[in-house]
């Protein structure tokens, strides 16, 4: 600390004993102003202790001054590395003006702290805090769970946030009800399970709007939504690199000879979405598209038909169903039951039920240009 930041710091300290003996408000407020000034415009890094002792002036006086001067503290020490106590305080501020400078900008809060403040504050908080540079998942997985409708959305449309598995699994069921988080959450790389999902979840409110404004022309609709969601699952946009990747990978093993039950269960337990769905549409003779608008859309019935028609034993199909609920967070009907039903299913009604899949993809696929 320079000579004239140590006399200041002294005279400070002096003055700082009578202001909180004797002082009025406003004096603590003039105080504050100059601890605050030290602290910032000193040109010194500050060691550990020092800072300290900063945090304790700041704590003493922010106690007992009015609104407008915990608002100016909080706006001049968000953007800074500032005493950890104080950026504490003023974060767990009820009134949002004064938290929200420090929520929404300062990197003294780490995820605890950020987690703990959006339980126990309200969506005017959580609000601010959807706003930072960068989102962690975990902080998000909170945020999609607890937040209002504004809240998600604006964390969604934050690209500093990052999503969890979970995390999107909440957004997609949130948005069966939201068109315009569904809308954000397109525009996002979000995983292909949940992607997907997204698609039968818009195609199914697309259906209900088409069919309240045409209630004579079902068999339209129904057409028109098919072809949107052909068209918005095969966009370049809703295909990563990672899921190209993996399609690509599969269907050279299956070429090799190398998709077997064995490593279809082994990508089922390593939770790879992707490459089971490439494998059954390998194993079945349909392309991935159609095998993954069973998995996704047709619930167990599809999956166990796909499953039927590769030959697959039920701990395998078991495995795929668990992989399938915990990549979409869905949950799947009772397992006894899916069991029963995969063990009375007969290959050739399997393979009939796949083959009028095919015809309705073609179907569609010759109508899409006209579309």
């Amino acid at each position: 600390m320079s000579p004239k930041s140590a006399l200041s710091a002294a005279t400070l300290l002096d003055e700082l004993q009578s202001t909180l003996a004797h002082g009025t408000v406003a004096r603590r407020v003039e105080t504050l102003r100059r601890v605050t000034d030290l602290y910032l415009d000193s040109g010194v890094d500050y060691s550990d202790d020092q800072i300290a002792v900063f945090d304790d002036v700041f704590n003493c006086l922010v106690d007992s001054i009015e609104t407008h001067a915990k608002v100016l503290l909080a706006e001049r020490l968000a953007p800074v590395n500032a005493p950890p106590r104080i950026i504490h305080h003023l974060a767990f501020e009820d009134l949002i003006e004064i938290a929200a400078p420090v929520l929404s900008q300062s990197d003294q809060l780490d995820d605890a702290m950020l987690i703990a403040n959006a339980r126990s504050k309200g969506q005017s908080h959580m609000m601010a805090i959807s706003t930072r540079r960068s989102l962690s998942g975990a902080v998000t997985d909170v945020l999609v769970e607890l937040g209002n409708q504004q809240v998600v959305q604006s964390t969604v449309k934050n690209p500093g946030a990052e999503f969890s598995d979970n995390g999107y699994s909440v957004l997609v069921k949130r948005a069966e009800l939201d068109d315009d988080l569904a809308t954000e959450l397109g525009r996002r790389a979000i995983p292909r399970a949940q992607y997907l999902k997204l698609i039968a979840i818009a195609s199914a409110s697309v259906r209900a709007k088409l069919k309240a404004a045409n209630p004579n022309a079902a068999s339209e609709v129904a057409t028109a939504v098919k072809q949107a969601s052909r068209l918005a699952r095969s966009a370049p946009a809703a295909i990563s690199r990672q899921t190209s990747i993996a399609h690509g990978l599969v269907r050279s093993l299956y070429e090799d000879g190398r998709i077997t039950e064995e490593q279809v269960n082994t990508f089922a337990n390593e939770r790879k979405f992707d490459e089971i769905n490439q494998a059954l549409a390998c194993l079945a003779g349909t392309s991935v598209e159609t095998a993954e608008a069973m998995m996704i859309e047709s619930r167990d019935e599809g999956l166990l038909i796909l499953a039927k028609v590769c030959k697959l034993s039920w701990p395998t199909v078991k495995a795929i169903i668990r992989m399938r609920d915990e990549a979409t967070g869905t949950m799947s009907t009772d397992l006894d039951e899916c069991r029963f039903t995969y063990e009375r299913l007969r290959i050739a009604t399997a393979q009939q039920v796949l083959r009028f899949h095919r015809m309705q993809q073609s179907s569609a696929a010759t109508k899409a240009p006209a579309a």
